[in-house]
């Protein structure tokens, strides 16, 4: 069977195409700046003490998201059903490993940033309202659990949600930069520690920033929802990305105007260190609340792409079929709840950086995958219509994958045990897939 015969949830009609240019952007965009930008500039400035390389690192960031932005768009019109990349994934290595990123999917990748989320959801809600780290886990939990419940009145709730939000943190993040860099503090002169080695220490820091950028692809998971798949959901995608890199270079800039290295090193609130040491307390509460409204808006996104994947998967005979079964407003509510009961979970699994460093070692493993399919899709099925290229094909998803298997390496070095729970959790899936879904027919 090949990849243009795959049956996919492409054509199944009880999904509601109800998404367009406008939706698509909110999805990127609110999906990815969730709690990242806030919180990992001083991990970052832990690991790198210059400002130029720091500056660096989120540029290499950005540009990753940009040129795995422009791969997928062009998968995306060619397999234009549910699901995303475990689509492109099994159209271009078969059902095992399509089988295995959507496990790894439901197992820690997305839930994990869900359950990363929420954890700096309840860090930044003590800021607001004190309280103690019991506490701080039930509101993350709670957190999760409320996003799960408004998905599950519908895409048109789910939608409205993030496009309001999105606004909002889009506007607010305009005006906390405008305010830092009009701000006359100056950060002091100092002279921070001396970091781990230089190419550790540089492979540390771009796994924070892609945990700031994490969640860029999730769009694609609903690309059997938009009105206009293949003009929509490939500017979805590049204009969400530019315009991520744009917001995150803009923060970084602001936090370095108003504090040193050595300051940004020693919080695990950036954000609302800067604003507090420019302008004071009362700045510092409406900040915070603004954080808390992005991770909300971030948690809304995840929680309204994930599910899709598992029910395109339970409809092509790879996963539970409970997963594939739709409720009265046309949304996979068994495939949403495990996905939000299973990340509220994974809260109770670790600290904030604990989390990402997972998410961000299985992840890459599969964007670099997906990416390459772009490669093996042009000499497989060379005829399948593509109404969107890679501009500078093969370039730039050589590069992507490059860097993928750049990242994976570093992230190994830097953290052996985190990267051998995120491989374990995915292959825990093999015996499942073996033992239940090998012989279906898909």
């Amino acid at each position: 069977m090949n990849a243009a015969s795959i049956p996919t949830t492409s054509t199944a009609p009880s999904l509601v195409r109800d998404l367009t240019f406008r939706d698509g952007v909110a999805i990127v965009v609110g999906t990815v700046i969730g709690s990242g930008v806030f919180l990992v500039p001083g991990s970052i400035a832990r690991q790198i003490p210059s400002m130029g390389l720091v500056m660096l690192v989120w540029i290499a960031g950005g540009l990753l998201t940009v040129f795995g932005a422009l791969s997928l768009a062009e998968l995306g019109p060619m397999y234009p059903g549910a699901g995303g990349l475990y689509v492109y994934l099994r159209a271009a290595y078969g059902r095992p490993v399509g089988f295995l990123y959507g496990w790894g999917l439901l197992s820690l990748i997305h839930t994990g940033s869900m359950a990363t989320l929420a954890v700096g959801f309840g860090l930044y809600a003590s800021q607001l309202v004190p309280m103690a780290l019991p506490v701080q886990k039930l509101v993350a939990i709670s957190a999760i659990l409320l996003m799960t419940v408004l998905n599950a009145f519908g895409l048109r709730a789910g939608k409205l949600a993030q496009n309001a939000v999105t606004i909002c943190k889009v506007g607010g993040i305009g005006l906390m930069v405008t305010l830092l860099l009009s701000s006359h503090r100056r950060p002091p002169m100092d002279v921070p520690a001396p970091g781990p080695p230089a190419a550790l220490a540089i492979g540390a820091a771009l796994v924070a920033v892609l945990w700031a950028y994490e969640g860029w692809h999730a769009v694609s998971f609903t690309s059997a929802e938009f009105r206009n798949v293949s003009r929509d959901f490939p500017r979805s995608l590049w204009w969400g990305a530019v315009a991520l890199a744009a917001i995150y270079l803009s923060a970084n800039v602001a936090y370095y105007h108003v504090l040193s290295p050595a300051e940004l090193q020693g919080t695990d609130r950036p954000a609302a260190l800067a604003v507090q040491a420019a302008y004071g307390g009362p700045a510092t509460a409406l900040v915070t609340a603004l954080i808390v409204v992005s991770i909300l808006g971030a948690l809304n996104g995840m929680a309204l792409t994930g599910p899709r994947v598992y029910f395109a998967m339970a409809r092509d005979g790879l996963f539970f079929s409970s997963f594939g079964k739709l409720n009265g407003a046309r949304v996979p509510l068994v495939a949403l709840v495990v996905q939000g009961v299973w990340a509220a979970c994974l809260t109770l699994a670790g600290t904030f950086q604990e989390l990402f460093t997972y998410v961000v070692f299985t992840a890459w493993i599969f964007y670099g995958l997906s990416v390459l399919a772009v490669i093996v899709l042009r000499f497989r099925e060379p005829d399948l219509p593509r109404p969107f290229k890679v501009p500078a094909y093969p370039l730039i998803p050589i590069l992507f994958v490059a860097a993928a298997l750049l990242i994976t390496g570093l992230s190994i070095a830097n953290g052996p045990l985190h990267a051998l729970y995120g491989i374990g959790s995915i292959l825990i899936g093999l015996p499942i897939y073996w033992l239940r879904f090998r012989t279906e027919v898909g």
